[in-house]
């Protein structure tokens, strides 16, 4: 079963999807029922691989396993490899548990299309499972690529029409087939230059080492690709237009995962391949990332859009991982000082810390979004007010969801940013001073633009004049509270979220294997 568990987790989501195929279109709710429970599947079996991985594997010192080959192609010497490590198992139960959540939720607000939405939900899981999983170098590609298509039409056809969704999913496309080519391109010289396309082999060869400019094109080949994915500054242009057109089930798996993506790419292949050309960039790195803190926070405070607002959201705080990594990448000069070691781990833990709790919090956030648009029709946020007297239960979990998010110590956002500035403050003092700016107008944007535009002052009944009962889904004069279906949706994510706020070990002794052994191997 151990060797098996990782081809069965990304191979259901297309045997499934597959499944879908030969389900009558007019069968409606049997395709959406078949759709959830094939999700339920890699579920559980990454709830496995994450608490056998804990048990078995971090009090032995972590490191890759559940290795598996199961086919190779002489010809290419590429072969279908897979592996996880604390690195990637978290990630792998991210993408399961939002995707299961992403179905439940769709399958009550997607109305058009029913049989076309979840083939390209369950297929687009498999590519992301796959990308996390693949230890070679054409595996990942070929999994990177399948996340684009799906993505690409989940937005253009089942986004709203006055968000322009066929804009914004050509902005998405041409925007990440960019950066694939240059990928393609770092991936072929590296092949060339080691001989293989396992991506642990590869990096143990050190491509390029004593070639600085050469390594360094290859650096910044692999790094368009992810830093376009992630999205950092100013490679973050598509994701508003993206997030604001695409459904609210396509919003949450595209900021919970598919931005994971590219960090995930920059960690597991850049970071340990090309250690001399990161350190000699490490400060562009680093002032892209506060950039992206500060100036995607600021946008924030200007926006009236409320999923817009957390669309740039996103920029600001996947800005910390670009902190994060870049603070580790600059340290490596000076691994050889214990102190320096140290403050490297914890802003690899940080910026790691940062990719999960990031997909707990703005998927959640994204899922409230849907909430509020299914009642009222509009995202403008000028448009409410005194909403936490009407839906005083939507109200508390929006305002533990935002309050994580700002960072409040006891939920899970705080330890990201805690750990991220704890690394960075040591290593690039000055940029992480700056970086400091944007927590204090992230406070901003979710007082001021979230909690009091919405929720707080007198409720105005003639600034919306219709409501949807989502009970009934019939129309109403006042709004109604979070219905059955979004309170389940909700609670797995708010358990999560107060859960790794108080106890941030269970998943941080995943993430601190990789840092230490990548601090050891570099030093």
């Amino acid at each position: 079963m151990e060797s098996w568990i990782l081809p069965l987790i990304t191979l259901i989501p297309l045997l499934g999807a597959i499944v879908l195929l030969f389900i009558p279109r007019d069968r409606e709710d049997g395709i959406k029922l078949a759709a959830i429970v094939i999700s339920l599947i890699p579920l559980v079996l990454s709830i496995f691989l994450l608490v056998d991985y804990y048990t078995r594997y971090i009090p032995a010192g972590g490191g890759m396993q559940y290795q598996v080959t199961l086919y190779t192609i002489p010809s290419l010497n590429a072969s279908y490899a897979m592996g996880a490590d604390g690195l990637s198992v978290p990630l792998v139960f991210l993408t399961t548990l939002l995707t299961t959540l992403g179905l439940y939720y769709s399958r009550h607000t997607i109305k058009k299309r029913v049989k076309e939405f979840f083939f390209l939900f369950l297929l687009l899981e498999m590519g992301m499972l796959g990308v996390f999983v693949s230890l070679d170098y054409v595996l990942f590609y070929i999994f990177w690529e399948i996340g684009l298509v799906p993505m690409y039409f989940l937005i253009g056809i089942w986004g709203q029409p006055k968000d322009r969704p066929r804009y914004a999913a050509i902005k998405f496309f041409i925007y990440t087939l960019v950066g694939s080519v240059a990928m393609l391109l770092a991936i072929l010289g590296i092949y060339f230059e080691t001989g293989t396309f396992n991506i642990l082999d590869a990096a143990a060869a050190q491509p390029w080492a004593g070639n600085l400019t050469v390594a360094s094109l290859a650096f910044w080949a692999f790094m368009l690709a992810f830093m376009i994915k992630v999205p950092a500054f100013p490679f973050h242009t598509w994701l508003p237009d993206a997030h604001t057109a695409a459904p609210t089930a396509g919003s949450v798996i595209l900021a919970g995962v598919l931005l994971k993506l590219g960090a995930y790419g920059i960690i597991r292949i850049v970071l340990p391949t090309f250690p001399t050309a990161f350190n000699h960039w490490a400060l562009v790195i680093v002032g892209m990332g506060v950039i992206g803190i500060v100036y995607g926070a600021f946008i924030c405070i200007s926006q009236t859009d409320l999923k817009r607002l957390i669309a740039y959201s996103s920029v600001s705080h996947m800005g910390y991982v670009m902190l994060g990594l870049g603070a580790a990448a600059f340290g490596i000069s000076r691994v050889q000082d214990q102190n320096v070691a140290n403050s490297m781990a914890m802003a690899i833990n940080g910026a790691t810390l940062q990719m999960f709790n990031h997909g707990l919090i703005t998927g959640g956030l994204f899922f409230l979004v849907g909430v509020i648009y299914e009642r009222a029709h509009t995202r403008d946020m000028g448009q409410f007010g005194g909403l936490s007297a009407k839906l005083p239960y939507f109200y508390g979990i929006m305002m533990l969801v935002a309050f994580a998010s700002l960072g409040l110590p006891g939920l899970a956002g705080f330890w990201a940013e805690f750990f991220t500035f704890r690394g960075a403050f040591d290593l690039v003092t000055v940029w992480a001073a700056i970086g400091v700016i944007g927590i204090v107008a992230t406070a901003g944007y979710i007082l001021y633009r979230i909690i009091q535009s919405v929720f707080l002052g007198e409720y105005d009944s003639t600034k919306v004049a219709h409501w949807t009962d989502m009970n009934n889904g019939e129309e109403s004069h006042e709004p109604t509270d979070m219905a059955r279906f979004e309170k389940v949706v909700m609670w797995p994510l708010v358990i999560l979220i107060v859960l790794l706020g108080v106890f941030p070990n269970l998943l941080l002794n995943f993430f601190n294997q990789f840092a230490t052994e990548f601090v050891r191997i570099v030093g």
